[in-house]
């Protein structure tokens, strides 16, 4: 076998040992809750949050990569009372009747919880899909403390501008920046 074919047949075996040994989460949706803050006219930073979403999680602790898969439900938008929360997902923000998910992937990010790096992906809000980096401020993955299985969990943020994905309502009054966390927590697959 001439040196081209054992190096391509060498890459094409890791590439498949790889994806062998990724271990496969599941978003825990009862401590993950994405939050967002966005200046209300310079007087206030305005908080809301989203209560449901779902997604899966892959990390390869041989490679020291991951992938993920997030999907939020934008009509679980929770702003501290009702009338808000139907403001918010109304024709002039989230349009959640037209647009009642919003997803974030991220394919072959680096992962090491020893040192921390961004997670590189995209972000699809109102139909529009634009690059988004989250800063990872720490990784960490054990036993569960109270169930037989493994937990990764992370703490994300990023800041965004809701003009890039059309949410123009209000602008410059409320900010165009909108700070968004991300307290994340996934559970091995058994």
């Amino acid at each position: 076998m001439n040196r081209f074919l054992r190096r391509t047949a060498g890459v094409i075996a890791a590439t498949l040992c790889g994806s062998v040994w990724a271990e496969s989460y599941t978003i825990d949706p009862r401590h993950t809750f994405p939050s967002f803050e966005v200046s209300h006219y310079g007087f206030s930073l305005q908080r809301g949050r989203f209560n449901k979403l779902s997604g899966t999680l892959e990390l390869d602790a041989a490679t020291k990569k991951g992938s993920v898969d997030v999907t939020i439900d934008m009509t679980s938008i929770d702003m501290g009372f009702e009338a808000w929360n139907k403001q918010m997902r109304g024709e002039n923000f989230f349009q959640t009747d037209k647009f009642p998910q919003a997803r974030f992937i991220a394919r072959d990010f680096a992962f090491d919880p020893d040192k921390p790096t961004p997670v590189s992906g995209e972000l699809t809000l109102l139909g529009v899909t634009r690059s988004v980096v989250l800063k990872v401020s720490q990784w960490r993955c054990a036993k569960h403390p109270i169930l037989p299985r493994q937990l990764c969990g992370a703490d994300l943020e990023a800041t965004i501008k809701r003009s890039d994905f059309g949410m123009n309502a209000n602008l410059p009054g409320i900010g165009d920046d909108v700070r968004i966390s991300i307290p994340v927590e996934a559970l091995k697959d058994s």
